[in-house]
């Protein structure tokens, strides 16, 4: 027996299927088997659009809004950091405290 491969589903795919099944006019297994899915994977797609379609209409926010990255205070940061590590540690090695084989 051949083992089938994984395939994975486009995300309009498996939007038209979803619809196709919270309309009703078929069955899931009607549904699995004109379209050759599981209809267990056919339920969890109608499962996920039942979840996010409030997120559809901007009804509630599923994500809390991440705050703005300021980049150019991080690179600064970053460059003083290592610039105080590279002082260190030729510090360190001056005095005889840090290998140089590191």
């Amino acid at each position: 027996m051949t083992k089938r491969a994984r395939r994975n589903h486009a995300p309009a795919f498996k939007g038209k299927v979803a619809l196709a099944a919270l309309r009703g006019e078929k069955t899931l297994a009607e549904l699995a088997q004109q379209l050759d899915v599981h209809p267990n994977q056919i339920a969890q797609w109608k499962g996920q659009l039942l979840e996010g379609a409030a997120g559809v209409f901007g009804q509630e926010k599923i994500e809390a809004g991440a705050p703005p990255l300021h980049l150019k205070a991080l690179h600064a940061k970053i460059g003083e950091l290592t610039l105080e590590n590279d002082f260190l540690e030729g510090a360190l090695t001056k005095a005889g405290m840090l290998s140089a084989k590191r």
